[in-house]
């Protein structure tokens, strides 16, 4: 039986709380292979030039439950099989995999390919893409962690690509987030260790996907929703990224290190080891095209 697929296109950016991350998404959409699959746009509302409201912690709460909302209600009337998540913000994922997790009884398996593990809160830095898997969990946010009726089980959790700074690298981000005042409400690794959490640095995923197809044969992982958070990439490869800002650093977390050539074959690898029926595409910063838009925007000829 032919399973029915949709594509989500949710240009959410509140959740980073980057008006580029709408325009990320959009243009996600425009890349994507072309074929029958439906594309589903969830509402989301635009940037107007108002900064978010911190609502109990977290930039934009109302706005994102509201979004996240829609989106349940959309695949539950489509009801797909599979959904391919074309984002907008981290926080764009939780959702459809809540969703898919629902779908097979509980038993579905998620491999988070991310630069860093989008487990805890970061009291200071109160956006609330920090949280989309510590919300699948049952952990995170209570208020959108209410919204999973399903909670993923531990056992079923890959995180894959993992930053890993040189001392150099840890001392700079320690020094810039100590300045700006933001501290993680429980550290990472806590979390992970508490959940008996798999994981995998870049440096050994760019080596091997042994391990993940390990788990995926001992946990006996039928139905696969993959993560991929574009950062995971190296910025000097690949410069659609928020850490590849031509025009301002960023130093309040490590960068990806994961080449292109190597990433597809990792998905590839992965999806011959078992079902995927989730694909989310995340945190896609375009930023030459951004630059250009507001060139274009600027020659007196295309205004007149």
């Amino acid at each position: 039986m032919t399973k029915k697929t949709v594509r989500l296109l949710m240009p959410q950016w509140q959740g980073g709380n980057n008006q580029h991350y709408s325009f990320g998404a959009e243009l996600l959409a425009w890349l994507s292979p072309k074929n029958d699959q439906p594309l589903i746009e969830v509402p989301v509302k635009s940037f107007d030039g108002s900064p978010l409201e911190n609502e109990d912690g977290m930039n934009g709460r109302a706005q994102l439950f509201e979004q996240m909302t829609a989106t349940q209600h959309l695949l539950e009337a489509h009801k797909p099989d599979r959904v391919v998540i074309l984002g907008g913000d981290c926080l764009v994922e939780q959702a459809p995999f809540s969703y898919l997790n629902e779908q097979y009884d509980g038993n579905l398996g998620v491999l988070w390919i991310d630069a860093h593990s989008d487990l805890v809160r970061f009291v200071g830095y109160d956006n609330g893409h920090t949280l989309p898997l510590g919300n699948l969990l049952g952990e995170g946010d209570k208020q959108f962690s209410s919204l999973v009726k399903t909670p993923i089980k531990p056992e079923n959790v890959f995180i894959a690509g993992l930053a890993t700074p040189s001392q150099e690298e840890e001392s700079r981000i320690t020094d810039e987030v100590e300045k700006a005042g933001v501290y993680p409400e429980e550290a990472e690794d806590d979390v992970i260790s508490r959940l008996g959490l798999r994981t995998l640095n870049a440096n050994e995923l760019a080596e091997s996907t042994g391990s993940i197809k390990k788990w995926i044969k001992e946990n006996e992982i039928k139905h696969l929703a993959i993560h991929l958070d574009l950062d995971v990439l190296d910025p000097t490869s690949f410069r659609s990224l928020l850490f590849a800002n031509p025009d301002e650093e960023y130093h309040f977390s490590a960068a990806g290190s994961i080449q292109r050539d190597r990433l597809v074959q990792i998905i590839k690898e992965v999806s011959e080891a078992t079902e995927v029926v989730g694909l989310g595409i995340t945190e896609h910063m375009p930023w030459d095209a951004i630059n250009l838009k507001k060139m274009l925007e600027a020659f007196p000829i295309l205004n007149d």
